[in-house]
């Protein structure tokens, strides 16, 4: 069971048990703060665990997994401020703030706990229902752009992240893929964040790999699947999630087919 505000630049999230339900691809940047409960990010090689009363800034277009676990016999909660391009953009013409260089970062870092940040993103916890009610906006545009220049002022590093404006330019496909494809996104997504149109995508992607998105998609899982549970001795219900399948029906039926045998069997 959860709650959630969502559409709101400051939002709430409850959880009363395990969760998984994060965003695969961060869609703007975003200050964190764990008000109870354990939040575990991964981007695939690098795993960042956040626990109660600590904060966390993500980055936008970038790919992550977040599973939330609340304590033993209480509920995970946080708080999360988003920070849209626009707001950003009319945040850099009234303050002159620019990016001076692209850095490439991890999507996800951690902040640290102590200080006037901290004590900002706990006392926004008196403001969950106020924020939900209508006519609230001047009330969060005011808030938003208050974190930003707290943000900015303890973390000046995070500038040229904040106010880089620039889209995903054309990479390595291939690498890419090979690096990402667990992450459960749709086909535009992956065009994007390799700088590509989603037609032209299609095309090198067949060039590469010599097969649709799709169905390179499917056997690149049910591969990895397979090593997983026969190799390392993992259950299927544990990793189908992990592999960027949507329901376990989905993953046993397409397991059974692609190796004639149900997941539990191997």
């Amino acid at each position: 069971m959860k709650t959630d505000t969502r559409k709101l630049p400051v939002q709430y999230s409850c959880y009363y048990s395990k969760s998984r339900a994060g965003e695969q691809l961060v869609p703007e940047h975003a200050l964190g703060y764990i008000v109870s409960g354990t939040m575990v990010m991964s981007d695939g090689p690098n795993t960042a665990t956040f626990n109660k009363g600590e904060l966390y800034f993500c980055r936008r277009n970038k790919l992550a997994k977040f599973t939330k676990y609340p304590p033993e016999g209480g509920e995970f909660r946080s708080i999360s401020i988003f920070f849209e391009q626009k707001t950003l953009r009319n945040f850099s013409l009234e303050y002159g703030y620019l990016s001076a260089a692209h850095v490439n970062s991890l999507p996800f870092k951690k902040l640290a706990t102590e200080g006037i940040l901290a004590n900002y993103m706990e006392s926004l916890k008196n403001y969950e229902h106020v924020f939900s009610q209508t006519g609230a906006e001047e009330l969060l545009a005011v808030k938003q752009k208050e974190a930003i220049l707290i943000l900015l002022q303890f973390n000046p590093e995070l500038k040229d992240i904040l106010f880089d404006f620039s889209e995903p330019g054309k990479i390595d496909l291939e690498g890419f893929m090979n690096k990402n494809y667990h992450f459960n996104i749709e086909l535009p997504r992956f065009a994007y964040l390799t700088g590509r149109s989603l037609s032209t995508f299609k095309r090198d992607f067949e060039k590469i790999f010599k097969l649709t998105p799709s169905r390179w998609l499917l056997q690149k899982r049910l591969q990895e699947a397979y090593y997983m549970i026969k190799e390392k001795r993992q259950t299927a219900s544990d990793i189908y999630l992990e592999l960027g399948f949507e329901d376990f029906s989905h993953f046993s039926f397409a397991f059974k087919k692609q190796f004639g045998v149900a997941p539990s069997m191997v």
